[in-house]
């Protein structure tokens, strides 16, 4: 007798249990489009990223949503018609692949503060070089340009000026107070702090992360950040006041 013929595998087919239909993959790259224009047409992406990176993640935003209305239409086009089986509809556990999404838009991350700041050290450089200041007035500085002008120039353009800075109070281990703002590269995963050493009129109770406005002027006292010795400089401060923490609580301006 004849053996009977074996009958040839079936090629296996993904589970649609645990694989979403490319319609599914279009809807989540939708939302994550939207997110991305929602963050970089609001000052959400001030948590993330520097000012100037908001219109890469409008056109990131405008990418993603046209890729996702692309693969749409195409997958429409190629749906099978012959054999009249309707297509594998996609699991429900795959939209919680939305959930992140929605996080981002409802729970935005606070940004980095005290905490941060004193426990890692001052990340100081040297600008290639210093702009003109007005010649009369007070000097409203950054942290970072003052902490610059102060060890790198030797504050020669701001002995006898009146000057204001703002930033966030921290307090190291031994409890001295230190302005801080943190500066950014690209995004807020590579924030480092930049710091002034705090002197004068200080208030009796600072608060970590409290906002304050300093009113003072350059001494050339400096000190050495407990983390990593580099170069901190004080202000001899005359008056400090709490204020608002800014829409834009990083700094991507100055230090180098």
């Amino acid at each position: 007798m004849k053996p009977e013929p074996r009958s040839r595998p079936r090629p296996k087919r993904r589970s649609a249990a645990t694989h979403p239909n490319r319609q599914a993959q279009a809807a989540l790259l939708f939302l994550l489009g939207v997110t991305v224009l929602h963050t970089g047409l609001t000052d959400l992406h001030l948590r993330y990223v520097r000012a100037g990176l908001r219109p890469l993640l409008l056109l990131s935003g405008a990418v993603l949503i046209a890729t996702a209305v692309a693969t749409v239409r195409y997958e429409w086009r190629r749906r099978p018609r012959e054999d009249g089986h309707a297509p594998h509809r996609e699991p429900r556990i795959s939209w919680l692949l939305a959930l992140p999404l929605f996080a981002l838009i409802l729970v935005a991350p606070p940004p980095l503060g005290s905490y941060s700041a004193t426990r890692t050290g001052t990340a100081l450089r040297e600008p290639p070089g210093f702009p003109d200041l007005p010649a009369r007035g007070p000097l409203r500085l950054g942290v970072a340009e003052y902490a610059a002008r102060a060890v790198h120039d030797n504050g020669r353009h701001l002995r006898g000026r009146p000057l204001r800075i703002t930033g966030f109070v921290a307090l190291d281990r031994a409890g001295a107070p230190y302005l801080v703002r943190m500066s950014l590269n690209c995004c807020a995963a590579d924030a480092q702090p930049v710091k002034i050493a705090l002197t004068g009129s200080i208030p009796p109770v600072l608060q970590p992360d409290t906002w304050l406005e300093i009113t003072g002027t350059y001494t050339p006292r400096r000190t050495k950040d407990p983390v990593n010795d580099g170069p901190v400089p004080y202000v001899e401060v005359v008056r400090a006041e709490p204020v608002p923490p800014p829409a834009d609580p990083y700094d991507g301006t100055w230090n180098g």
